[in-house]
């Protein structure tokens, strides 16, 4: 861009700049400049002529310098400033009224500098106001009464002459560039906006996505607990069944109904489990019409502790079951020791639920990959946290039940541990034993 001009966007056309011929963005606009080019040329001519007649240049001459300077009006939106320039340059021939009004106008709507707009438009109508000044003077001194008009009426005339060719065509512009740059403001802000909505849905459907994988985990996580461990003592009761069934029928008939009672638990629980899955969201109840309050009735101001209702827990095997747990282990061969340490107090049904889970599946992998090992399950109770302790030795080298494994259990009991915020640690020991330990915080910590 050169010092002398500023290209301006289409404001004969309107609507949004594009691909156009030259520095014309639509067809329209370049009409109407040429219509207004043709015009001002042919103002400027005849005014031309005029000036010729009283100065007594050539008027040819003047007609082609006319038809020249009204046809710089064709580039206005390209070099507004010149275009003023021009103006200014014939204001003391009285020539080129349209092109000065449309040139000022041109400017003010450009893209061109504040302070460059209003140099150029004071230079506009100090040149008018100077030029009908003389012109008004002139009559003055010739008229026949010299007391016809006064200097005053003179000086408030050729003012007002100036502000009124020179004001209007700056105002217009000023409105219009400002409603320009609000339009496109705004259009920024909507494609703004619009982009920002397209992100938003991204991340929602990635949040969807991945909120659906967590709970494919959770629900994988939750049947191979319920499955796992039930399903592994039925095998094992079922291998003591067949080894004492012709020596031992009374035996083999007490191992026969824990064998039942073992699986009519884990129909239970899978019941349940497939009950809260299939359990449709409740519908929202209409909202109530409309009512005038009541009268206010002052009561004492309900306790910030119990104003909420807490969320419900879920249901679930909490740490009291642990006892029984121990005993199926037990009775299915296993020598179990269970300890508790520290004063009871409760902890939670999501964290009993997680103690009672990380227990269950240590004591089944005993069973897959231990046999005839000793267990040790400790249980302890800290100011601030629950731990427990699930300690097996080596086998005794009695062969263990072979049971599938799909090597999920230690990972599942990790992701369960973590969910709460704990700590999981699981491996072997020097003397040949398996160790999981777990630390959960208490869901309700003191004050």
């Amino acid at each position: 861009m050169s010092t002398t001009g500023a290209h301006v966007p289409d404001d004969g056309a309107g609507g949004r700049p594009g691909s156009g011929w030259w520095w014309w963005t639509r067809r329209r606009g370049f009409l109407l400049d040429l219509a207004l080019a043709v015009a001002s040329a042919v103002e400027c001519a005849f005014e031309g002529v005029t000036f010729a007649h009283k100065t007594g240049v050539t008027p040819a001459v003047a007609a082609l310098i006319g038809l020249l300077a009204g046809g710089t009006l064709l580039l206005r939106r390209r070099w507004p400033i010149a275009v003023v320039l021009v103006g200014i340059a014939l204001s003391p021939a009285e020539l080129g009224f349209l092109l000065s009004v449309v040139g000022l106008y041109s400017l003010t709507v450009s893209e061109v500098p504040r302070r460059i707009t209003a140099a150029l438009a004071a230079m506009n109508g100090l040149g008018t106001f100077l030029v009908s000044f003389i012109r008004l003077h002139d009559s003055l001194r010739n008229a026949d009464d010299n007391r016809s008009m006064s200097l005053p009426i003179v000086l408030s005339t050729s003012l007002l002459l100036a502000l009124g060719l020179t004001a209007p065509p700056v105002l217009l512009g000023l409105y219009v560039r400002a409603r320009r740059r609000l339009v496109e403001s705004l259009r920024e802000r909507a494609d703004g906006l619009e982009r920002e909505l397209e992100l938003l849905a991204e991340k929602a459907a990635e949040r969807a996505e991945r909120a659906r994988a967590e709970e494919r985990t959770r629900i994988a996580r939750d049947m191979h607990d319920v499955v796992a461990h039930r399903v592994s003592l039925m095998v094992v009761h079922a291998a003591a069944l067949k080894a004492v069934a012709l020596k031992d029928p009374a035996k083999a008939s007490s191992t026969a109904e824990l064998l039942g009672d073992m699986g009519r638990e884990a129909l239970t629980e899978l019941r349940q489990m497939l009950g809260v899955l299939r359990t449709a969201a409740p519908e929202r109840a209409p909202a109530p019409a409309p009512r005038l309050p009541a009268p206010r009735v002052l009561e004492p101001e309900p306790d910030t502790d119990t104003a909420t209702e807490p969320e419900p827990e879920p249901e679930g095997p909490c740490i009291d079951q642990l006892g029984e747990l121990v005993e199926q282990s037990q009775a299915a061969g296993m020598t179990v020791e269970f300890t508790v340490e520290g004063e009871e107090r409760p902890c939670g049904a999501r964290v009993e639920q997680t103690v009672y889970r990380v227990v269950q599946e240590a004591l089944t992998n005993v069973h897959k990959h231990a046999g005839g090992a000793r267990a040790h399950v400790r249980l302890a109770y800290r100011e601030l946290e629950i731990a427990v302790l699930v300690l097996n030795g080596p086998s005794d080298g009695t062969p263990a039940t072979p049971l599938p494994s799909g090597g999920h259990g230690l990972v599942g009991m990790k992701e369960r541990v973590t969910t709460h915020g704990g700590g999981f640690a699981a491996g072997p020991t020097p003397d040949g034993g398996f160790r999981v330990s777990a630390l959960l915080p208490l869901a309700a910590r003191p004050i």
